[in-house]
């Protein structure tokens, strides 16, 4: 895990900085600053529609008694897609549109949850401490 974000932290900034240079030669700085603002703005409103949505779902499955697992885990991708949507970059944003569109979260929240589980049957992290 600690790989990852390493990863993220770290070469994705990079990467993202030469992409936006590189484009802003391609079409123009001030079309890439455009771009910017509108998948920033694109993906709020996404994000601000989706998080209702799961809210209302998980609210519906704890009215009817149930436990909301899927739309916590919804709710965490929608959360992670909504905030790197807002960092500027092409890489954050492709990452961020995927989080927030339905059929793509579907597999990630399948990845999030085999490794939950992986790390829980470790015991790389615990959930209750006695």
């Amino acid at each position: 895990m600690f790989r990852w974000i390493l990863l993220f932290v770290l070469i994705v900034p990079a990467l993202e900085i030469g992409i936006l240079v590189w484009a802003g030669g391609q079409i123009g700085p001030w079309w890439v600053v455009g771009l910017i603002i509108l998948t920033g703005v694109i993906g709020a409103w996404l994000a601000k529609q989706q998080g209702l949505e799961t809210l209302n779902k998980a609210r519906q499955a704890l009215s009817y008694g149930q436990i909301p697992q899927e739309e916590i885990f919804n709710g965490i991708c929608i959360l992670i897609g909504g905030v790197v949507l807002l960092t500027p970059g092409f890489i954050t944003d492709l990452i961020g549109f995927l989080l927030l569109a339905p059929p793509s979260r579907k597999l990630i929240k399948v990845w999030m949850q085999k490794n939950l589980r992986r790390m829980l049957d470790r015991g790389t992290i615990t959930i209750f401490r006695r």
